[in-house]
């Protein structure tokens, strides 16, 4: 039973429906002194990364979850001892949790021997030794010898009987003899033992996938890692190996020239994919930004509209404004102006910051505005939300805007600012992009792409001049704006771009 003064962290619910996250990063390591709401990890859900406080003043005894490892809600990730002072904790402290998380799942010894678990440190030979003078088969018969049926008991059998005193052994209830393998590859006692079969290459499905498209078996490649599992290079390198020995082949058999000297072998070009490709595995922010996408798209009837703007009064207004001493240090970009005539033009266009309801079979029309806003980050693409957004000005909106986005580049943004969003932002202009064809969030009902600022030629009062030209882009959900409410949107999102001064008349 565990140590009361031992007390086992699991991976807490971090809320907004996750169940799993991966370790990023140990704030601590074994041996360090604890406060209560010390940071003491940090993880990625699906939706941010989020830091850990830890709930027990006192020195960390064990931690259970390895960088890297995605695991579920619930599980076990640290213990922590909380009366560090009153001497070591007894040898059975901790039970069955004392092991190391090391995969989204769990299993018995002899699945952690088909995985390639490290094996014990007695050699093959003294395993092979110490068997054959002390083992005795599943029929009690001393290995070697005859059993009652007439068979001779092998090393393989002692191994059947003795797998529970070798799984036992290695969840901490005593050293093991030796693994399965080196046992079965011990040399034998004075009797003729049959040989045993051999055993199957240690190697992932990825792995195994990649050795039969380059046509290597994995029989003939020598495994690096210590575990003995054979990697992704080990192949790729014994793959080389068989190409440079078909361009030797190809050398000796090369016919002579004419002159008598011996032509250069002809180079066979092999394409190896493998050796060209780097490859991620899809989750955390990614993966539920590709959920989410597919949903929008396979399930709103979407609609984009493109309207090009002429903003030279905008980009007129913002270098006044950064004149004056009031707006000193405040960060005012093109998207501080498309915030502030997005949460103007749905005063008179309600339908864009709407949601459809599907099961409830209803249009919910909401009285705010939650203004996402999206960004990308190291680990995908986020929206964080400026709540009210309609009730913040200029200014405001301008700082709320500056806080988001660097908040959402340190990857700080917690789950709680991601959601709720009711209209979304993306400002594909700040990469130099012209326009695009958003997707809508799911659970909204449009999104505006701003395109970038630049100098285009442009008729003003009949007369062909150089202008400051932004193109915007909304796509939203046919089921819930028509066409006319969706372009009267749009249009007055242009207007107050293109003429600041109607914004007063809202």
């Amino acid at each position: 039973m565990t140590s009361s003064r031992l007390q086992t962290f699991p991976l807490p619910d971090v809320g907004e429906g996750l169940t799993e996250a991966e370790i990023l990063e140990w704030k601590v390591a074994e041996g360090d002194l604890l406060a209560v709401n010390q940071i003491i990890v940090e993880i990625e859900t699906a939706k941010a990364a989020v830091e850990l406080p830890s709930p027990h003043a006192g020195r960390v005894h064990k931690i259970l979850a390895e960088v890297g490892v995605t695991i579920e809600v619930g599980t076990p990730i640290i213990q922590i001892d909380t009366q560090p002072d009153a001497g070591p904790l007894p040898d059975d402290a901790g039970g069955e949790t004392s092991g190391a998380v090391t995969g989204s799942g769990s299993g018995t010894a002899d699945d952690d021997v088909r995985a390639g678990a490290p094996a014990s440190s007695v050699t093959p030979a003294e395993a092979g030794a110490g068997a054959a003078e002390a083992g005795s088969s599943e029929s009690g018969a001393k290995i070697g010898e005859k059993t009652a049926d007439g068979r001779v008991a092998t090393l393989v059998g002692y191994i059947a009987a003795e797998g529970g005193a070798t799984r036992r052994a290695r969840r901490g209830g005593g050293e093991p003899a030796a693994t399965v393998m080196q046992v079965a590859a011990a040399p034998a006692a004075a009797t003729t033992v049959p040989e045993a079969p051999q055993q199957a290459p240690l190697a992932t499905p990825p792995v195994r996938k990649l050795a039969k498209d380059l046509g290597i078996d994995l029989r003939a490649v020598t495994a690096t890692r210590p575990d003995g599992v054979i990697s992704r290079g080990d192949v790729e390198v014994a793959a080389g190996t068989a190409r440079t020995a078909s361009y030797s082949e190809n050398s000796q058999t090369t016919g002579a020239s004419e002159t008598g000297v011996p032509a250069p072998a002809r180079a066979v070009i092999v394409y190896d994919p493998a050796t060209r490709e780097r490859r991620e595995p899809i989750k955390g922010v990614r993966k539920m930004m590709a959920q989410a996408m597919v949903e929008s798209a396979f399930t709103m009837p979407h609609v984009t509209e493109f309207l090009s703007v002429d903003v030279t009064p905008m980009m007129e207004l913002r270098d006044r404004l950064r004149r004056l001493p009031e707006w000193a240090g405040v960060k005012l970009s093109p998207l501080t102006f498309a915030a502030r005539a997005v949460c103007l033009a749905a005063r008179r266009t309600p339908e864009a910051n709407c949601t459809w309801d599907e099961r409830a079979g209803e249009v919910v029309f909401k009285q705010y505005v939650h203004l996402g806003i999206a960004a990308a980050t190291a680990r995908g693409l986020i929206v964080p939300v400026i709540r009210d957004a309609d009730q913040l000005d200029l200014m405001g909106l301008a700082r709320a805007l500056t806080e988001l986005t660097e908040t959402a580049r340190s990857g700080k943004t917690p789950p709680g600012d991601m959601t709720g969003g009711t209209f979304t932002i993306t400002n594909v202009g700040v990469l130099g992009v012209d326009t695009g064809t958003p997707i809508i969030n799911p659970g909204q009902s449009a999104i505006l792409a701003l395109g970038s600022v630049k100098d285009a030629p442009w008729v003003v009062d009949g007369q062909l001049a150089v202008r400051k030209v932004c193109q915007l882009a909304l796509s939203f959900d046919h089921r819930v704006i028509d066409g006319e409410k969706g372009s009267r949107f749009l249009a007055d999102v242009g207007a107050l771009l293109a003429d600041p001064g109607l914004a007063i008349t809202y």
